[in-house]
């Protein structure tokens, strides 16, 4: 069963609130901007990390300095994971937050 746009969209909002979240609370040196459903994070050195809805495919995307990834939501497990690697989302924030601010942030139930 696909997702439904207004769920697709819901959950996209509550995700990346708790991303918002979650850098809010961290001491990284970082801006954040969220405009027409985009999410972007610009760290201290210059490097970006995006994360963009793409709503006639359901998908979450993210943009990193490793590359460009596109999460699918799994209803069963209420996790956004990678089509491509079956990464969840939080390990994948985690990772290219540390590759790209240095820091180990923790993006829990992500």
């Amino acid at each position: 069963m696909s997702l439904s746009e207004a769920r697709f969209h819901d959950l996209v909002d509550a995700v990346q609130q708790s991303v918002e979240d979650v850098f809010d609370d961290s001491d990284l040196d970082l801006d954040l901007e969220n405009s027409g459903g985009v999410l972007t994070v610009r760290f201290e050195n210059g490097t970006q990390l995006i994360l963009s809805r793409q709503a006639p495919l359901r998908q979450l995307w993210v943009a990193a300095r490793s590359g460009g990834f596109h999460f699918d939501y799994d209803e069963e497990s209420g996790l956004w994971i990678c089509d491509s690697s079956e990464e969840p989302l939080g390990e994948l924030l985690s990772r290219v937050t540390s590759e790209q601010a240095g820091e180990s942030l923790e993006f829990d139930e992500l």
